[in-house]
């Protein structure tokens, strides 16, 4: 995939980075007083070191969504063919990439997932995990790719 310059893409992306700065307290950059903002990570590689690509389409979407995993559950093993990024509101994700490699996340991180890569998201404490979802994707582009039941991790 190579990257694309749409409109559509450049506000969704602007319309992501604003709702980070909402909910993220910091430093004040070149706002009114009593606002704050705060880079919370600045990257062009995903979790496992792959360039991010953004897919090619001139139908582009953006799903914004929350997802929860309960005290020692699982996301199960997935992909994203498209980019995703996510905010850890609370609690503490590990996530295993295919290959071994493990990353872990906690409150106020930002994570910048892998793509076209599987992947399980773990909580294995006793508190929930509170995570706040962006999807950058395409009408008729799923978000998450389960394996078949013969696929392997």
């Amino acid at each position: 995939m190579k990257p694309f310059h749409t409109p559509r893409i450049r506000t969704a992306c602007h319309g992501m980075i604003a709702l980070l700065l909402i909910i993220t307290p910091a430093f004040a950059a070149d706002y009114n007083s009593g606002v704050t903002s705060k880079v919370l990570i600045k990257t062009t590689v995903t979790g496992n070191g792959q360039q991010i690509t953004y897919p090619v389409t001139d139908k582009a979407m953006v799903t914004a969504m929350t997802v929860e995993l309960a005290p020692g559950s699982e996301t199960g093993w997935h992909k994203h063919p498209v980019p995703v990024y996510a905010y850890v509101v609370a609690g503490n994700l590990s996530v295993e990439i295919e290959g071994g490699k493990q990353l872990s996340f906690g409150p106020g991180d930002a994570i910048i997932e892998v793509v076209n890569t599987m992947h399980n998201g773990r909580n294995r404490e006793n508190v929930p995990v509170k995570l706040a979802v962006f999807y950058l994707g395409a009408e008729g582009l799923p978000n998450v790719i389960k394996p078949a039941p013969t696929d392997k991790k």
